[in-house]
């Protein structure tokens, strides 16, 4: 990347990044909500430590990364640079890589299945630390799609609780590309309400505004902020 490429990078990321500031804002006061309720979670998968770092002296904190090892090669430096730096999995987690995803991350977004919460209970007993724990919902039920069906929610959270001991923070969900996302973050706030969760990880570039208004806690906003991959 030349010079002038970076340049026109960094200036098209910060510019994102206020516009999604504004936004947010704007949001919230339509919803009559505090900015502070709602944490920007700045997307950065794909984008590597040069996109990453003007978005970062910029003040932003909080980013989101799909996998593990994408992780593992670009943050510990990155949040060495940048202490305070929380880092969110908001991507599918295998279970062989729970161990180094309790190391690395503050949130995982993805917990979804049994054989998950086995591995996150071996590994956070072996490393003790305080992760944000994320049980993700399928709201619309499709096969191609991770998550718990909703009519299964409330007894995937109480294992989680009691079979496995975790201690869960609130629910994701990421609604069908063809349909209304507002039936989906009510459905997520209703669930959550009813089990005693207060954090709502839901809303993406296209509909974080619908989100905040259902009560979004955690927006997960990348393509607006750094622009396509």
């Amino acid at each position: 990347m030349t010079p002038s490429d970076a340049s026109q990078v960094t200036s098209a990321s910060l510019s994102g990044l206020a516009a999604v500031e504004h936004d947010i804002a704007r949001a919230c006061r339509e919803a009559r909500r505090e900015r502070a309720a709602v944490t920007l979670i700045a997307v950065s998968k794909t984008f590597d430590a040069d996109a990453i770092t003007p978005v970062l002296r910029s003040g932003q904190r909080v980013f989101g990364e799909n996998r593990v090892q994408e992780a593992k090669a670009k943050w510990p430096a990155l949040i060495a640079d940048y202490p305070g730096t929380e880092l969110h999995l908001i991507g599918p987690l295998q279970s062989n890589k729970a161990k180094e995803a309790v190391a690395l991350f503050d949130a995982i977004h993805s917990v979804d299945r049994p054989s998950i919460c086995e591995a996150l209970s071996k590994a956070l007993a072996q490393q003790p630390r305080r992760l944000e724990l994320f049980v993700q919902l399928n709201t619309g039920e499709e096969p191609q799609k991770a998550g718990v069906a909703p009519a299964e929610a409330d007894g995937f959270i109480a294992a989680c609780r009691e079979t496995y001991g975790l201690t869960i923070s609130g629910l994701m969900c990421i609604p069908p590309v063809d349909e209304a996302p507002a039936p989906h973050f009510a459905l997520t706030a209703k669930i959550a309400a009813r089990n005693g969760l207060h954090k709502l990880s839901m809303g993406m570039s296209a509909d974080f505004a619908i989100a905040i208004q259902f009560g979004a806690t955690h927006v997960r906003i990348g393509s607006a902020i750094f622009g396509h991959r």
